[in-house]
């Protein structure tokens, strides 16, 4: 295979891994709905999907290189909060049906898992560096995987008055970074492949302040503390056990 067919194929595998990502909203279309409850349930659960993306994000990321991975956290954790600060003291502009408190939610969420993508496309682009079937088998996991994150944003969307198409194409925007660094991470696969761990890290750190910070409160707001706990830990027992079940 030539070179040039053997970047199309990594750009069109990482395009479709961000394409499963609107797939997460598709639940919605059957839910017209919400009471105050149900919207906190639906926080929940998206803080246990979160957690569990976050413990496989430092897990993969130990496994080479530890240090490299806490460093990405730390700066993660540092990124969102210099973040939150900038979009509190300018005040948060409108993101499409949302606005005031529920947009400035939104660009946390959506400016998180697009930082999140970064590492995937890496993560898609090194893999082929090691062969056609890894890269494939990568892609076809990262895409499965991206489902439950799309449902993620979703759950933080959806809810706050946002439509179901436009939540699923604001999930798959987050995903674009795939496609983006799948190319030259496969090219420059060897120089690329160190910096894995740090974008991982980074990701999972800015991912927890966001469930601690913002979406576990939410949860808490119209719900018992038993039933938002129990939530959290389902969708992480269940986000986890999909993992392992795909990888």
């Amino acid at each position: 295979m030539s070179v040039d067919v053997t970047l199309w194929v990594v750009f069109v595998a990482a395009l479709i891994t961000a394409l499963a990502t609107g797939l997460g909203a598709l639940p919605f279309l059957f839910v017209k709905t919400f009471s105050a409850r149900w919207l906190s349930l639906f926080n929940a659960l998206a803080a246990g999907l979160m957690l569990a993306a976050s413990h496989s994000l430092v897990s993969e990321g130990s496994r080479d290189a530890p240090w490299l991975t806490l460093a990405g956290m730390a700066i993660g954790l540092a990124l969102v909060i210099i973040s939150d600060w900038g979009i509190q003291r300018r005040g948060s502009p409108d993101v499409s049906e949302l606005n005031g408190a529920n947009a400035r939610k939104a660009l946390l969420i959506l400016g998180i898992m697009t930082m999140h993508s970064f590492a995937e496309g890496v993560g898609v682009g090194v893999s082929y560096g090691g062969g056609e079937s890894l890269g494939m088998f990568i892609s076809a996991a990262i895409a499965i995987h991206n489902i439950p994150e799309g449902l993620a944003i979703s759950l933080i969307l959806i809810p706050r008055g946002m439509s179901v198409m436009k939540a699923a194409g604001w999930s798959i925007f987050t995903s674009l970074p795939q496609p983006l660094m799948a190319i030259p991470a496969f090219v420059f696969v060897t120089w690329f492949a160190p910096f894995l761990p740090i974008g991982l890290g980074l990701a999972a750190g800015a991912m927890m302040w966001m469930v601690f910070s913002e979406i576990l409160p939410d949860a808490l707001e119209n719900a018992p503390s038993s039933s938002v706990a129990t939530t959290v830990v389902l969708a992480f027992f269940a986000m986890y056990a999909f993992q392992h079940a795909i990888y």
